[in-house]
């Protein structure tokens, strides 16, 4: 498959995954297709030349893969067990450990506005 028909098979589904969310927040089938279409157009101006990775399942376990390296971090384990463990490189291991602690310190102290 060319990068051409990837490009294109993306930017059709991401219009039509747009299209479906906002039918299920009752937007009638006209202005939902207009939605969809308007956000892979936005997709394709707003990212376009760029290289883009998306990892599998990001969205479900991207917040428990962090919290539990993250927790076996803070328990001892060394960048290089962790590295192997789960497939990472180390700069990749470093950035998802900084983002897991900001994420982790963010919650705690919007806990605590909340008391």
């Amino acid at each position: 498959m060319s990068m051409e028909d990837r490009r294109t098979e993306l930017l059709a589904h991401v219009a039509q995954r747009a299209a479906e969310i906002v039918r299920e927040l009752g937007i009638d089938d006209a202005h939902a297709d207009h939605i969809g279409a308007a956000i892979a157009d936005m997709v394709a101006e707003d990212c376009g030349g760029q290289v883009i990775s998306f990892p599998k399942d990001a969205a479900y376990r991207l917040s428990l893969r962090e919290q539990e390296i993250l927790q076996e971090h803070r328990g001892g384990a060394g960048y290089t067990d962790l590295m192997r463990r789960y497939k990472m490189t180390e700069r990749g291991l470093r950035k998802l450990l900084k983002r897991a602690q900001d994420r982790h310190s963010g919650s705690r102290q919007q806990q605590s506005l909340d008391i």
